[in-house]
């Protein structure tokens, strides 16, 4: 059997985006931290721009730009894996990176959160909008820690350059003592809360446990975290920016693009798990979560704190650190069709198999791309061959890319159904709304967040395969009923008596 590497050299990854060489684009960085107007200045140009488009990391973002340019009386469309919002005679989109659409020509597009492509799950994505966005003029903002590979891909497609480095509008202060001292307490914390404090969690039990206890306390408390949807983030940011919630409890979630009023973030720990172990923060991290403390035009300096005094060193440390990648080749992913290929070297109809192989053989003939780890993919399509094992390549191919947490198992049995639903040509219909949707008790809140997941999915799936998932059109309605809902559950929700943290200390006492 043999495999031809040559096919992933670099002219064929470039030329896989032709619209976009023939354009001769000009790359215009804008780099910095957190708080320095970088794609301020980029949004600017893109307002300007007689067409563009905007990629954004997080489809909550997306909204914020199409929200924006249509408050300024420019037609935006909003496109997402999970929605299309079309305006008449828009010719500026919104979108998700993953659905950039690279035959469609504009003047300016903007590529945000650049350091992404360090992600291993997405930052392919990433990939394909910086070699291969069509548009004449390319705005490319965020961290500098990825700038050289950058370069090294925008030199060999022979297109020009500028960079323009920013600093932070305003200062970012370590705040000497911890909110508790030597050891963490409970009573210190209390006393030591101000209003425009942001406090970072890395779990929803943690932020729904600290939310309800500092409402109490006596504060207002906005909620972010992961598992909410981003209509349900943005009113909880609404709610802080507006000064209807005194304190915010957030994950990590803030860490990226959202703009919010917080005078002071405080971290509620120095670890997070991330899948496999706890540990500790690193630098892009603290400097992407504390530097979202010190909004320009509202406060003159942004101020760090931790709960006690040990976790300083190494928040100190982090801050302070070159945050510059290692990265030297840019993360792509392989063609659909490629994997065809694949299949019929291999004969076989699995798709894990033509993944694995995928990622066994390819070898790259130049230093520019490495193929993205398919680890992820790979134990999502040992799932689908289990459970759907005559279904068309492509088909399984669908679902090995569908935006799931496997490791749910609500979420990993609806998904199930929906592949069976597939293999079975039979059409699925939306959950119904369950009758709590209408109850003011918190009680369904994770249930809420649970369904919210599974109507992303449905919503996903209609785009794809419309003749079994039908009721598309309806998610929108059934979206908005359980938004309201887990935002009014997360008003009166009693959380979990105790955090990881004190958990924690009671164990080791």
């Amino acid at each position: 059997m043999h495999f031809n590497p040559q096919i992933f050299s670099a002219d064929f990854y470039l030329n896989r985006y032709p619209l976009a060489r023939k354009l001769k684009r000009h790359h215009h960085f804008y780099l910095g931290p957190t708080n320095s107007g970088k794609t301020y200045h980029a949004l600017i140009a893109l307002q300007q721009a007689k067409s563009g488009v905007y990629l954004a990391p997080l489809r909550l973002l997306a909204m914020e730009v199409r929200d924006r340019l249509v408050a300024a009386g420019i037609p935006c469309n909003l496109i997402t894996g999970e929605e299309r919002v079309l305006m008449h005679g828009a010719q500026h989109t919104a979108s998700t990176i993953e659905m950039m659409n690279p035959n469609h020509a504009v003047e300016v597009a903007i590529i945000d959160e650049i350091q992404m492509l360090q992600d291993p799950d997405r930052g392919s994505a990433w990939t394909a909008a910086l070699v291969g966005v069509p548009a004449t003029k390319v705005f490319v903002c965020g961290a500098a820690a990825v700038t050289t590979p950058c370069l090294t891909v925008i030199s060999a497609m022979q297109e020009s350059v500028e960079i323009t480095y920013l600093t932070r509008k305003t200062p970012l202060i370590l705040e000497d003592d911890s909110l508790c001292g030597k050891h963490y307490n409970r009573q210190k914390l209390k006393s030591k809360l101000q209003k425009g404090d942001a406090i970072i969690c890395f779990s929803r039990k943690d932020v729904l446990t600290l939310s309800a206890r500092f409402r109490q306390w006596g504060f207002t408390v906005a909620s972010i975290y992961g598992a909410l949807s981003p209509e349900v983030r943005r009113t909880e940011s609404e709610r802080f920016c507006n000064g209807q919630a005194d304190i915010l409890v957030a994950t990590d979630a803030i860490g990226m693009g959202l703009n919010l009023p917080i005078r002071r973030v405080i971290f509620s720990n120095i670890h997070k798990f991330d899948g496999v172990a706890s540990r500790p923060l690193n630098a892009t991290e603290v400097r992407q979560i504390a530097g979202r403390a010190g909004r320009y035009g509202i406060y003159d300096i942004g101020y760090v704190s931790v709960l006690e005094d040990d976790e300083r060193i190494h928040i100190e440390h982090m801050l302070n650190r070159d945050d510059t990648s290692d990265m030297q080749k840019l993360p792509f992913s392989v063609p659909y069709d490629q994997l065809e290929v694949n299949a019929a070297l291999l004969h076989t109809r699995k798709i894990a198999e033509v993944l694995q192989f995928q990622q066994d053989r390819t070898t790259l003939t130049n230093q520019l791309f490495e193929q993205s780890s398919l680890n992820t993919q790979i134990e999502q399509a040992k799932l689908v061959d289990a459970h759907a094992p005559n279904m068309a390549l492509k088909d399984k191919y669908i679902f090995v890319c569908a935006p799931i947490s496997l490791n749910v198992a609500f979420e990993k049995d609806y998904y199930l159904l929906c592949l069976q639903s597939v293999a079975l040509s039979k059409m699925r219909y939306l959950p119904k709304a369950p009758e709590w949707l209408e109850t003011l008790s918190p009680k369904h809140l994770e249930a809420a967040e649970l369904l919210s997941q599974n109507l992303s999915l449905y919503a996903w799936l209609s785009f794809k395969f419309p003749q079994i998932f039908i009721e598309g059109d309806a998610v929108p309605a059934l979206r908005k009923s359980i938004s309201r809902y887990i935002e009014n559950a997360l008003l009166t929700q009693s959380g979990y008596g105790e955090t990881s943290r004190e958990a924690e200390v009671k164990f080791l006492r």
